[in-house]
């Protein structure tokens, strides 16, 4: 039988050991010219979660992109212990090919115990089994977004409003863009990997409202984007065997700049993530 989406991404999850606190990182069968940012969070996050002494929750993770990364070549992750204590771990992971940087992590894990407790709002919207599948959004438009259709989808998704691509085509603007994920099969019960799975796909549309508070999209328009930064505070163990709502906005852009901010809510509506993703982005006015 052959693998699924979500196999390839649980393979290139399963870092190979290959000296101290040091591991490769392979791609998955299908890719983007370059390594897709959310990989490497989520490599650099198992990397870092692989070392640790004492069995404590991640609390943070931040990122920074240096460079792109080569998809055919293997990524080597290098952990730095910066901390080991009974309740508190930090861990700097960088990832590497050769001799070039393509980001540092950042990671942070704390034992606090219970606290007080409050959280935003999860919005009402519609539940996910009533929502189109992405691959039904996507008809009609392969030729518009040729890179979404042939991307890896290891994460089912259902957007509650509609997706930039035909947002674009009915002329109107989002400022919020909303969308069910969980993994599109069965998910192993070790918590690394489900935070790993919400990691990688918390890269995947957090950016859009820069563009769509616009009236822009993807593939319609000249739009170039790369990340520069990312990060994400956990607030609550994930289980992405189950529906999450990832929730994000634009608060602002500037300078060819643009700041996107969400939050991963559980069925429930606990808060179980916040992410904030800043990056690159210029639009060039004119036919793509």
């Amino acid at each position: 039988m052959a693998n699924s989406d979500l196999d390839d991404l649980l393979a290139i999850l399963d870092l190979s050991p290959i000296g101290d606190d040091v591991f490769a990182g392979a791609h998955p069968r299908k890719n983007p010219p370059r390594t897709f940012g959310g990989q490497l969070m989520a490599q650099s996050f198992v990397a870092a979660s692989r070392t640790l002494v004492h069995n404590i929750a991640p609390s943070a993770l931040s990122v920074h992109f240096i460079a792109g990364g080569d998809p055919q070549v293997d990524i080597e992750y290098r952990v730095v212990r910066l901390r080991d204590e009974r309740r508190f771990a930090n861990r700097r992971v960088d990832a590497v090919q050769g001799d070039t940087l393509l980001a540092t992590a950042l990671v942070s894990f704390t034992s606090a115990g219970s606290g007080l407790e409050h959280g935003v709002p999860m919005p009402n919207l519609p539940a996910p089994e009533t929502l189109p599948t992405i691959d039904e959004l996507l008809v009609g438009y392969e030729k518009v977004v040729p890179g979404f259709v042939e991307a890896l989808r290891p994460i089912e998704w259902r957007y509650t409003n509609d997706p930039s691509w035909v947002m674009r085509e009915k002329g109107g603007t989002l400022t919020t863009n909303q969308v069910w994920l969980k993994a599109d099969g069965v998910m192993p019960a070790d918590p690394t990997l489900h935070t790993a799975a919400m990691i990688y796909s918390s890269d995947t549309t957090v950016l859009d409202s820069i563009i769509t508070t616009h009236g822009l999209s993807w593939g319609w328009d000249r739009i170039f984007a790369v990340t520069v930064n990312h990060s994400l505070w956990f607030h609550r163990q994930v289980d992405f065997s189950d529906w999450v709502l990832y929730s994000t906005s634009s608060p602002a852009a500037a300078e060819s700049r643009g700041l996107g901010t969400g939050h991963f809510f559980s069925p429930i509506g606990d808060v179980v993530a916040t992410v904030v993703q800043e990056g690159i982005v210029k639009h060039f006015p004119g036919n793509a």
